[in-house]
């Protein structure tokens, strides 16, 4: 679609989505299964089903059907006891008075979906598990700064930190830290985690959900757990998640056809949604965490003729490295235009990686709102890129400002590369663009170069975000240490490959911080660093988006832990 023709549309919009959270009814009891099957559409397809090896949204949330978090948090963002009996803290003796002690209780007679007991050494084991050196596992920051997990008996796990650790609720809170089984994962420590694919595509779990077939890319079945702790749940005997195909296929097939009951993640342009929705039983529900939809830029060199180097510390970014070249590419930007082409009432334009909740939400880089295409040019100027031979394209010795620039495939992220190359080419920028299939693109398969921890590409785009309220596990992803490569098998979350002693500092000191506005002082400060660095460019402050069909009751959206987070809920309304 033409640069006029997004423009166009943009100005067209009237979208009256009417955003709902569902699920304000109880639904009515039902037996375990009794409501048959239900049929969810992932467009972007899992391709594994177990969190520590896959920061993938796509991978995460159908995990959570099967494998579970000691705490998760509720729509409103508040922790919920989900296994342990009552949420650790200074007041009821869960938490030591000098702050490097936690103690969780399990609750009783809680099972695998095996039948075998779930027991504190699977909880020491899960954390031995993403510590292993050598493996590379995808969320071991939220386990920073632990020392050793002891298991007095079966039901208690007692944490140990290496600091006074004021805000201890990270490994295991949320989705992206689930309980995994020893028994089922003892030989997949270090570099084996990657290997282990019966383990990793079916995992044994407490959830109520277990995996019946998988096939990576394509198709998810799950039965219904009978070793599942609470007896009436959940309500559906199976659940099939397909994947394939794109965000537009998938709304249509929830909202038009009913061949769905649910639909994930409609990244789909509002007035297309809007149309769906003429004559639908459906509807469209969101919510609103701190999703952020932003531009990594590679601060590494990805040029294949480096081989096992490329995109790696080794060779910086020939042109990327310099900062007024990621500012002008930052400023050129139109944000609102972007949020109004493709998101609408589930989008804000935002200028920060932490836009949610308030106190955490830095003024400081307000400015980028406005977009500023004479000024990109001024710093282009500034850093020397000129355009020696007349053919629009800016150089400086020998090296063009040509970009490859790549994202998921999905029609509203291919509008947003569309309106961003047409505003780079106004700076003296070329831009090719690529669109990766997003199981692939999200996938966790270290073999495959076309994933987005590789990233042999100039600048990509996708959404990312922190599980729960407090961000700093989250705002601890881009240390120095969290750099993929070949030594981690390409895991780790720090995408841009910054490095920064002056950041890892203000990440290990708000690890020792206990004070919330204090906390909230140090979060900014590592944001700041980051946008103003333009080394991570915000682009929309995202919520979450999918599509229910009419008859579905209990679904409540969760835009701070696992979409699908009470799934054991959902029930056929009568």
């Amino acid at each position: 679609m033409s640069f006029l023709a997004l423009k166009k549309r943009a100005k067209l919009l009237n979208w009256t989505v009417a955003i709902a959270t569902l699920g304000a009814a109880a639904p009515a009891l039902a037996e375990r299964g009794e409501d048959g099957e239900l049929r969810i559409m992932f467009w972007q397809a899992p391709s594994v089903l177990n969190p520590y090896i896959s920061n993938g949204y796509k991978d995460i949330e159908p995990a959570g059907l099967v494998v579970e978090p000691l705490v998760r948090f509720d729509p409103d963002g508040n922790m919920v006891p989900w296994l342990v009996t009552e949420i650790p803290s200074l007041e009821n003796g869960g938490v030591s008075e000098d702050l490097t002690q936690m103690t969780w209780h399990l609750k009783p007679n809680i099972t695998w979906s095996d039948g075998t007991p779930f027991t504190s050494e699977d909880v020491k084991f899960t954390y031995e598990y993403c510590t292993s050196p050598e493996f590379g596992c995808a969320y071991v920051s939220k386990f920073a700064s632990i020392e050793s997990v002891e298991t007095p008996d079966d039901q208690t796990v007692v944490i140990n930190f290496d600091v006074a650790k004021s805000f201890p609720y990270s490994a295991f809170v949320g989705s992206f830290t689930p309980v995994l089984q020893k028994k089922q994962f003892a030989d997949c420590m270090g570099t084996d985690a990657v290997t282990c694919s019966e383990q990793n595509f079916m995992p044994i779990g407490t959830g109520p959900f277990v995996v019946e077939e998988f096939r990576p890319n394509d198709i998810a079945v799950f039965s219904a757990n009978e070793n599942y702790r609470e007896p009436d749940k959940p309500h559906f005997a199976k659940v099939v998640l397909k994947g394939g195909g794109d965000a537009a296929a998938a709304a249509r097939a929830v909202l038009q056809t009913g061949e769905f009951d649910y639909a994930w993640n409609l990244q789909v342009a509002p007035d297309v949604l809007n149309s769906m929705l003429e004559g639908s039983d459906g509807k469209l529900i969101t919510g609103f965490g701190n999703n952020v939809e932003r531009i990594y830029t590679n601060l590494t060199d990805p040029s294949a003729e480096l081989g096992e180097e490329r995109s790696t510390p080794a060779h910086p970014h020939p042109f990327l490295s310099d900062i007024r070249v990621r500012q002008a590419l930052s400023i050129a930007i139109d944000r609102q235009l972007l949020t109004d082409t493709g998101y609408g009432n589930s989008g804000r334009p935002t200028c920060n990686l932490l836009p949610a909740p308030a106190i955490y939400r830095s003024s400081q880089n307000d400015g980028c709102l406005e977009q500023d295409i004479e000024g990109a040019k001024a710093l282009l100027e500034e850093a020397g890129y000129i355009d020696s031979d007349g053919d629009g394209i800016r150089d400086k010795d020998g090296v063009r400002l040509k970009i490859l620039f790549q994202t998921s495939n999905n029609a509203v992220r291919q509008d947003t590369q569309a309106l961003i190359k047409h505003w780079w080419s106004q700076i003296g920028v070329e831009t090719e663009l690529r669109n990766i299939d997003g199981s692939v693109f999200f996938g966790a398969d270290p073999g495959s170069p076309d994933n987005l921890w590789k990233f042999y590409a100039d600048v990509q785009m996708y959404m990312d975000g922190s599980s729960g309220t407090d961000p700093e596990a989250y705002m601890a992803y881009p240390v120095c240490d969290e750099i993929p490569g070949p030594d981690s098998q390409w895991q780790g979350n720090n995408i841009a490959r910054f490095c920064s002693p002056e950041y890892d500092a203000l990440v290990e000191k708000m690890a020792q911080t206990g004070e919330l506005n204090k906390r909230a002082e140090l979060a900014k400060k590592m944001n700041d660093i980051l946008i103003q660095s333009y080394v991570i460019i915000p682009l929309i402050e995202r919520g979450r988006l999918s599509g229910v069909s009419g008859d579905l009751d209990g679904v409540q959206i969760n835009a701070w832990d696992n979409e699908l987070w009470n799934i054991a809920d959902w029930s056929r309304a009568e």
